[in-house]
């Protein structure tokens, strides 16, 4: 895991991951969650893959939750803040892979 604690990753993964489980679930089943994103020759994207782990990280007790989980929570707490920090574009926001990304990563940048 990252050098952070785990009160501070759980923290900033509150924090970023704004979007409910059901949320980020029918935002993965959508056209515009599937046409971005690194497959890496995979039929799946990398971040829609870590969409349905959000959901299940979301749905589990803090106390329950595994190394692997804690690890991918930091993983996706970095995802988010280099994405947002890169910027969104200039016009349509609400429209664009920039934003369809961060919504696989289950932040949704209009909220």
């Amino acid at each position: 895991m990252s050098g952070k604690s785990r009160d501070q990753v759980w923290g900033e993964f509150r924090d970023l991951v704004n979007m409910a489980p059901k949320e980020i679930e029918d935002f993965l089943d959508t056209e515009e969650s599937k046409s971005v994103g690194d497959t890496g020759g995979n039929d799946e994207s990398t971040g829609h893959k870590s969409g349905r782990r959000i959901v299940g990280i979301k749905r589990t007790n803090k106390d329950d939750l595994t190394d692997d989980q804690w690890d991918h929570m930091a993983k996706v707490v970095g995802y988010i803040k280099r994405h947002k920090a890169q910027g969104g574009p200039d016009s349509d926001v609400a429209h664009s892979d920039w934003r369809y990304s961060l919504m696989n990563w289950g932040h949704d940048p209009l909220k």
